[in-house]
């Protein structure tokens, strides 16, 4: 298996385990995002319920890269195809990490505001999403080189 593949399969993963975390388990992404204290909230399920539209998002960037990984179309032959595609990538993880960033910035969770990026499943989701968007960017740097 080639590097870029392997970067398809850990796209297809990471998006995958996103869609499930928050379409599925949005439960348990609450407890991620709200602190004990203020789950009782009223407004805690609909953010619970508003979550799922992420593992939408998420969803078909999974598929899409599970699907140039085993299906390899022949559009995805072209080399031009190919950079736009893990850009395309790039700019999914890149964002994900970048809106991350103000909230570690202002110091994660002040009160019951935002969430702790440096602890628990953020960090990890923070670390992915930075390492991915590394990975499929310097895919495109060999494709574009």
């Amino acid at each position: 298996m080639r590097f870029p593949d392997f970067v398809l399969l850990f796209n297809a993963l990471w998006f995958g385990g996103a869609f499930i975390q928050f379409s599925i388990a949005q439960g348990n992404t609450l407890k991620i995002l709200v602190p004990r204290e203020e789950r009782g909230n009223p407004i805690a399920p609909t953010l619970s319920a508003s979550v799922a539209f992420l593992g939408g998002i998420n969803l078909p960037i999974g598929l899409l890269s599970l699907y140039l990984l085993v299906a390899r179309p022949a559009f995805f032959q072209a080399i031009e195809a190919q950079l736009a595609l893990f850009l395309f990538f790039a700019a999914c993880h890149f964002s994900q990490f970048a809106y991350n960033l103000p909230v570690l910035m202002r110091g994660g969770r002040v009160g019951v505001a935002y969430w702790p990026v440096l602890r628990g499943p953020m960090l990890r989701i923070f670390v992915i999403d930075a390492t991915l968007f590394v990975a499929n960017t310097v895919v495109a740097m060999v494709l574009g080189s």
